[in-house]
């Protein structure tokens, strides 16, 4: 390349060059025009601001502090700031000085601002200076602490700045906050967030909870009625089911304010004490009494059941709540109120009765209906009057029937001879009869006046000076241990030797009966009676021996005597026929004679209870047969004919055979001695119910009805020869075997005699009647 380019080349890469910087100083010019366009911009928005914060804060007549490093700065509100100096009582509105002077006011306004200016700490506060109210309101933005001083109106000093009462509504308990007029919170306290578990109304928001959707309810329902709004809502809070009363007032400027009190006692104790005036109507409506209740207004506000049962008036009708002159009215025109001459006045006086302040007294009402009631009035503590009525008609005739069993029961006492006194359990004297004042010779008014049991015992000292059974009697009357009350019998000897019976019987009230009888001539009577009977059992004793000594004395020589009646009957030739006939006598008078002193014996031995049965198992069939077979000859001689009737089947029996043997043969004897020639005599046997009967009957003369009663006694058969104890001792030989004798006989038409006899016969003992006199 030559100089020339090379100079050609210079020259365009100077003018490129030249180019390339104007063009950089252009954009250069325009970008360093739009930074001054910005910051201009920037500029005159700041100063907008600024003059909007300046006009804002003075129209607020606050004044706004910078402090930084420890020195205050007025940033706005020169005028705001003087008032703030004199009302501090400062000379000149210097901000240091304002600011020294707030924290020499108070030292918890000094520590507040320190840390505001330490540490950045918000702070509000007031202070009360010489001269008026200064709020206080400090907030940190970077290095620098910002004051607003606020000087109070002179209507307004009273009042609380917005954070102090937001403080104030924090420090509640309960929720409170201000809701929008859709009844959303729009401010919380601190107890609504607890409430919710929620750090922060935003929180809360977010996750959709709130309080009480019914009081948000509310809230909405004030703000567009532009009224007060209450309510008592349940809700959980902690985990507990409590109750709130729920106000919601609109506020001015807007929103609402929704204040809360928990009210759960009030409501478990209205609960309660509605659970408890249904449990009381209930129980009214269970009891018999008639109960109406009237309120101030003279309206019946209760009545139970049997007030409708009562008057027959119709629930319907008491449903609507009709007032006392009505019900009175209704009541005369059925014609069961108490008959008046003048209704009015008897209503008047009966409607003035809700004047009175106290209970009045009772009344009784008679209806024409026959009925008595008994009227109990009294104030209701709620206000108005409680009516009681008591149908006491019954009542009144149980008293009139107890009055007289009392009476009579008087009279009853008053008629024994026996002295008798009735103490109640306290020993208070309750009766007496009219013998117990002349058994201790005492008149009814010392007994009337005695009292009690120690009265009593005091005036029957004189005459029984035993205190200690005195003592044991006051224990039967007044100790509560019932076996202490027990009843309790003895004697007991007087001063005047009269022997004493006493008694005590508890009666069924818890009263005691005490009875004193004198039974001094019974006494004597009983000792002569013991001596008596000490004789007879002597004499009776002496007897007994006696008949057994004859009786043994006697058998000697009758067996001699039947022996040689036997002998000379077999003597042959030897002996002649009138011989034989006087032997033959001889031998049938002495048996009859020994057969008549062992009955005697027997009955000695009955009487005495000495005679015991051999008790074995008895064939009856067998048993029949024996005395047929024993009393055929005399059958015979008699021209009687003798039949035995007793199935082959009948068995056993347990029994004495020698004894059942004897009342067979004395049935038998009888039997013969009783029917004329021709006829016949039947022994017969046949099963019972657990018992065989055996009978003797016969075909004779009969025995007649008068005789029939006695015919078991002793010596009622002696026309008949003996001693007449044959059918007695039947009779007591059947009874110690547990059996009994009947007899079934027509005059003419024979007699039969039963013995029933049990198939298990046990020997007992005789009975009284069978003794021997």
């Amino acid at each position: 390349m030559d100089a020339r380019n090379l100079i050609l080349a210079a020259a365009a890469g100077a003018v490129s060059l030249a180019i390339c910087a104007v063009l950089w100083a252009l954009a250069q010019r325009r970008a360093a025009q739009a930074r001054v366009s910005e910051i201009s911009r920037k500029l005159m928005t700041a100063l907008a601001h600024a003059d909007a914060a300046q006009a804002s804060a003075e129209a607020f007549d606050s004044a706004l502090l910078a402090v930084e490093d420890g020195r205050a700065l007025l940033a706005s509100g020169e005028e705001s700031l003087a008032l703030c100096a004199e009302a501090l009582g400062l000379s000149e509105p210097d901000p240091q000085g304002v600011v020294n002077a707030l924290m020499r006011a108070d030292p918890d306004h000094a520590r507040r601002l320190r840390a505001l200016f330490e540490r950045g700490e918000a702070c509000a506060f007031e202070v009360r200076g010489d001269a008026g109210l200064i709020a206080v309101e400090g907030r940190a933005a970077g290095a620098m602490a910002w004051l607003r001083l606020s000087v109070g109106q002179t209507e307004d000093q009273g009042l609380p700045t917005a954070p102090r009462f937001a403080a104030f509504l924090n420090a509640r308990a309960t929720p409170a906050w201000i809701a929008a007029a859709d009844g959303s919170p729009v401010w919380v306290n601190a107890a609504w967030l607890k409430a919710v578990d929620a750090a922060s109304l935003d929180e809360a928001a977010a996750r959709g909870v709130a309080f009480d959707r019914g009081a948000d309810a509310l809230a909405s329902e004030a703000a567009n009625l532009g009224q007060r709004r209450d309510t008592v809502r349940w809700a959980n809070v902690g985990g507990k089911r409590r109750a709130f009363h729920i106000a919601a007032q609109p506020l001015e400027g807007g929103g609402v304010g929704v204040w809360t009190e928990d009210v759960s006692e009030q409501e478990d104790l209205r609960e309660l004490l509605k659970r408890n005036v249904e449990a009381h109507d209930e129980t009214l409506n269970h009891i018999d009494e008639a109960v109406a209740v009237f309120d101030k207004a003279k309206k019946l506000m209760f009545h139970n059941t049997a007030f409708a049962e009562l008057w027959g008036v119709e629930p319907a009708w008491l449903a609507e709540q009709p007032s006392h002159s009505e019900v009175l009215d209704r009541l005369r025109q059925r014609r069961r109120l108490p008959e008046t001459a003048d209704y009015a006045k008897w209503k008047a006086g009966e409607l003035d009765r809700y004047e009175q302040l106290a209970a009045g007294p009772d009344d009784m009402w008679s209806l024409p209906d026959g009925r008595t009631l008994k009227v109990v009035r009294q104030p209701h503590p709620m206000g108005g009057l409680l009516l009681l009525f008591s149908d006491i008609t019954d009542e009144l005739k149980l008293k009139a029937q107890y009055n007289a069993l009392i009476q009579v029961q008087q009279a009853t006492l008053d008629k024994l001879s026996d002295a008798v006194v009735v103490f109640g359990s306290d020993g208070r004297l309750r009766l007496h009869n009219e013998a117990f004042g002349a058994f201790w010779n005492l008149t009814p008014g010392q007994i009337e006046g005695a009292g009690d049991f120690e009265g009593v015992v005091e005036l029957c000292i004189p005459k029984l000076h035993n205190r200690d059974f005195w003592a044991e009697l006051k224990g039967r009357v007044a100790d509560p241990d019932p076996q202490a009350r027990a009843p309790t019998t003895g004697e007991i000897k007087t001063s005047d030797s009269r022997v004493v019976l006493y008694q005590s019987r508890p009666l069924p009230d818890g009263a005691t009966l005490i009875a004193f009888t004198d039974v001094t001539d019974a006494r004597k009577v009983e000792q002569a009676l013991e001596a008596k009977e000490q004789a007879l059992a002597d004499a009776e004793r002496l007897k007994r021996d006696f008949v057994g000594n004859v009786s043994y004395e006697l058998r000697t020589p009758l067996t001699t005597i039947i022996g040689y009646s036997e002998l000379l009957e077999r003597s042959g030739e030897a002996l002649s026929e009138r011989g034989r006939a006087h032997a033959a006598a001889v031998k049938s008078a002495a048996t009859q004679l020994a057969r008549s002193i062992d009955d005697v014996l027997d009955m000695a031995q009955i009487d005495a209870d000495e005679m015991a049965l051999d008790m074995e198992d008895v064939r009856v069939s067998e048993l029949l047969a024996a005395q047929a077979e024993r009393w055929a000859d005399e059958a015979a001689a008699a021209k009687v004919t003798l039949v035995v009737q007793a199935p082959q089947d009948m068995g056993l029996i347990r029994g004495d055979t020698r004894r059942l043997s004897q009342i067979l043969s004395h049935l038998v004897e009888n039997a013969l001695g009783q029917t004329p020639a021709g006829g016949t005599v039947t022994l017969a046997a046949r099963k019972g119910l657990g018992e065989v009967q055996l009978s003797v009957s016969d075909t004779g003369r009969g025995i007649p009805f008068h005789v029939q009663a006695h015919i078991f006694d002793r010596f009622v058969g002696r026309e008949r020869g003996g001693p007449g104890l044959g059918l007695a001792l039947v009779k007591a030989l059947t009874e110690l075997h547990g059996g009994w004798v009947a007899l079934e006989s027509e005059p003419g038409a024979g007699a039969t005699f039963t013995c029933h006899l049990p198939e298990e016969a046990q020997a007992v003992v005789a009975q009284p009647e069978l003794g021997l006199t």
